[in-house]
């Protein structure tokens, strides 16, 4: 259609309207009863044609104006019946009152009823309680159905395009079910209608006959009956029709092919019953007074039925062996991995997984104003802010192996989390600094450990007050995201989120990287990058860490010294967080005569240098440097453990296994306008 056809549509519209006012002649009537019946014809094939609801998404509309125009030329055929009486030249109309029911207006009286009673109680309450249905279980199904998107969003395997465009299609699914749902009543009217119009008809056509052209009663029933039963007829088959194709549209939920191939293949999938069926018919023609042609019938069905099978005979089911080969061992039902989308569906993608029972799916569904899905996007911004790591998309999605209220956190396919939420309970925290306790349920708080006490909202002032940190239970999951995420931080810089990372670098410092590439492998730089993650150093100003691996790659290749000129490169960023206001670094340090013993130790390996030293001194080392770290956190500092150079990524690796979170920085990564006191010294 051209520009415009929506002029068309608007004027055709308005014309349904003046149909009722203004009188028209017999010839355009005829056309018009014509083309009512050609549209109902379009309409009735084309939800017979179409695979999804939402292709034929104007039909409540459509169903609307053709009632409309329906009625229109009833009231347009009604005016001239009774005007012309027995001059009435309608062409369409005598036909069906003289060709469909032979002239015998009782007989065409009965035919419209039968007519309408199965349009009004078979097809239109059928059409009418599915529609009714169809509405409620697509509005019921909304949530999930946005979640799912929302969760596919999260874990990347859609774009926000296509996000957006299924969102819509959700929208514009409820919004069609509700409209049929309501349109459903148009055609129930109808029906109605029909059945008023005919008896006005028949009781005005016998006045006028009777008054205005001087006949007899018999006469006028005859003559204005047949009319008027013609008239109806001619209306009330399109109607038939397109009640009919409201049914259609509304009972086709999961069609995957048009209804012609979709009835045909599957009435014929299991080919036994068509075999049965034939010989049952076969058995009623010999065996019992049945005409003869059934056993006719029964011999097509029994041909169609063998023929059927032998067809499908000749084709292999797929995943069979051909004849003459051994099939291999039996595979699991699913994808038969044969192309790369189905092998990606069995192979774990997913850097982080979060899994929620279903007590927690209303904490992610944004209907019921949960924004759990929107909390997980936060935390990868903050963790791309705070470390420089874009994690890839966190796919969120529910288990039925949780509890009701429990989620865990996967990072590359292993669980390294997992807690317990109360949805309808706040959770009030201990600093550390409290110690009265509060009516709730005790726990450890998931993210820090900390002392924490589940407690009715009601109980939230009074929390406050005692001096306890009090958050709810989106925010308890966001907290224990994020620190998992800084914990795992190294391991989630994968060749993805490494590539995400170059590629956005290349887009300002193109040169740079070809030229440090030219000098290190990607997987070299990558290594640097985890060993810096691994100790909570932010990433974030890639191109400095570029330039630095580059400047120094020129002279060695080696991991260790490259991460460690790496941290000198960054030492305002480092030890920024850790100065206290006067400009001041607290710290403990370890006795200058131990650490010369310690550099005697120094072994190196394929994967670095370590330190070899005895166990049981190794104890005593790890058990010192915690009671100065403790000491020194009493006074209000962070722990921070200072050594020198050589000895600072070897003494990381070994405490840090033994003492989470302790900074653990060298003397040359201390900027020169920084002054350091040593709080505490560790010896042996």
């Amino acid at each position: 259609m051209g520009k415009g056809s929506d002029i068309i549509v608007a004027v055709m519209i308005a014309a349904i309207v003046l149909l009722m006012i203004l009188p028209i002649p017999g010839f355009l009537l005829d056309f018009f009863q014509l083309l009512n019946l050609s549209l109902s014809l379009v309409i009735l094939f084309s939800t017979m044609y179409i695979r999804k609801a939402l292709e034929l998404a104007s039909f409540p509309t459509i169903l609307l104006v053709i009632t409309l125009f329906r009625l229109g030329l009833n009231v347009a055929s009604t005016r001239l019946i009774l005007l012309q009486g027995p001059g009435f030249q309608g062409k369409v109309i005598r036909a069906f009152g003289d060709f469909v029911v032979g002239g015998n207006y009782v007989v065409g009286l009965v035919v419209f009823l039968i007519l309408v009673i199965i349009q009004f109680i078979v097809i239109t309450r059928g059409s009418e309680r599915i529609a009714e249905v169809a509405a409620r279980f697509t509005l019921d199904a909304m949530p999930g159905k946005q979640m799912s998107v929302d969760a596919d969003l999260n874990a990347g395997l859609i774009t926000e395009d296509e996000a957006r465009k299924r969102r819509e299609e959700i929208r514009r699914e409820a919004d069609f079910y509700g409209a049929m749902d309501g349109a459903s009543k148009f055609v129930r009217g109808d029906a109605i209608a029909s059945i008023i119009i005919v008896l006005v008809n028949i009781i005005g056509g016998l006045i006028i006959g009777v008054i205005t052209h001087k006949m007899s009663v018999v006469e006028a029933a005859q003559t204005f009956t047949l009319f008027t039963v013609g008239d109806g007829l001619v209306t009330q088959i399109p109607a038939l029709m397109v009640s009919t194709a409201t049914g259609i549209l509304v009972s086709r939920a999961a069609s995957e092919d048009n209804l012609g191939n979709e009835l045909v293949k599957e009435l014929s999938a299991e080919k036994k019953v068509i075999i049965l069926t034939g010989g049952i018919l076969a058995f009623l023609g010999i065996f019992t007074p049945i005409p003869f042609t059934a056993v006719l019938l029964g011999g097509l069905f029994i041909l169609m039925g063998i023929l059927i099978k032998q067809k499908e005979e000749l084709v292999p089911a797929e995943g069979i062996a051909p004849t003459g080969e051994m099939p291999g061992p039996q595979a699991p039902s699913g994808p038969i991995l044969s192309t790369p989308q189905e092998i990606s569906e069995v192979i774990q993608t997913d850097t982080v997984e979060v899994e929620i029972g279903y007590g927690l799916i209303p904490l992610a569904d944004t209907s019921q104003g949960g924004d759990l899905l929107e909390r997980v996007t936060m935390v990868r911004k903050q963790i791309a802010y705070e470390l420089g790591l874009v994690v890839t998309p966190i796919r969120v999605r529910d288990s039925v192996l949780l509890k009701a209220n429990e989620y865990s956190i996967y990072v590359r396919g292993a669980e390294v989390a997992k807690y317990e939420l109360m949805p309808n309970r706040l959770l009030a925290i201990n600093p550390g600094a409290v110690s009265e306790k509060i009516a709730g349920i005790e726990v450890k708080e998931p993210a820090f450990g900390l002392q924490a006490f589940w407690i009715d909202e009601s109980k939230k002032e009074e929390a406050t007050k005692l001096g306890y940190t009090v958050v709810d239970p989106p925010t308890v999951f966001a907290t224990h995201l994020t620190e998992v995420l800084k914990k795992h931080a190294s391991e989630l810089l994968g060749s993805k989120e490494f590539e995400l990372l170059v590629e956005g670098l290349r887009t300002k410092f193109e040169k740079l990287i070809d030229d440090l590439f030219n000098v290190l492998k990607p997987t070299e730089v990558k290594k640097v990058l985890q060993k810096l993650l691994k100790e909570g150093v932010s990433i974030r100003n890639l191109p400095l860490i570029f330039e630095t691996l580059l400047e120094s790659g020129e002279k060695t290749r080696n991991l260790d010294y490259l991460t460690e000129a790496t941290r000198k490169a960054l030492r305002r960023q480092i030890t920024a967080p850790l100065v206290s206001p006067d400009g001041t670094l607290h710290a403990v340090s370890i006795d200058s005569n131990f650490e010369k013993n310690l550099m005697e130790s120094l072994k190196e390996s394929d994967e670095g240098r370590y330190l070899d030293i005895n166990p049981e001194i190794m104890r005593e080392l790890i058990e010192s440097i915690s009671n100065s770290l403790e000491n020194l956190m009493k006074k209000g500092y962070s722990p921070v453990l200072v050594c020198s150079g050589p000895l600072r990524s070897s003494i990381a690796d070994m405490v840090l296994k033994f003492i989470p979170g302790v900074i653990i920085i060298s003397y040359e990564e201390i900027p020169e306008n920084v002054t350091l006191r040593i709080e505490g010294v560790v010896r042996l």
